[in-house]
């Protein structure tokens, strides 16, 4: 398994990010949050045709600017929660029996580690997948 991060798994379709706010349902491991929805054979083929290569996963990120007001501290948390993602992806990867859509929020003022930030990752990871049995 490769640990990437490729163009094909970032999620841009405006489509599949309204659904999610509107539709989604999420999971939560303090200051973590994950909304997520299963994308339907409709929406993957809308997607499909605009990326062919598209995978089982697309996931996209998010750091509130009530919390950070300046976009470097945003940007930060932003690259540590993709690299957390990029790092444990596999967790989600081997119990997904459908393509999902997945926003990843950072929820609070604290200025966690990464090792924090990555073993919420973990522990969030685990709890969607008990969720979704």
């Amino acid at each position: 398994m490769k640990y990437t991060y490729p163009k094909h798994e970032k999620l841009k379709s405006k489509k599949i990010i309204d659904l999610l706010f509107s539709e989604g349902q999420s999971v939560s491991k303090y200051p973590l949050r994950l909304v997520y929805v299963p994308i339907t054979e409709e929406n993957y083929t809308f997607l499909k045709n605009q990326n062919p290569d598209l995978g089982p996963l697309q996931m996209g990120v998010s750091v509130s600017k009530k919390y950070f007001k300046k976009a470097v501290d945003r940007n930060y948390f932003k690259r540590v929660l993709r690299e957390c993602y990029r790092l444990n992806k596999t967790l989600l990867l081997e119990k997904l029996d459908q393509p999902y859509a997945f926003m990843f929020f950072y929820q609070t003022k604290e200025r966690l580690s990464y090792q924090e930030i990555e073993e919420k990752t973990i522990q969030l990871f685990e709890k969607f997948q008990t969720k979704n049995k």
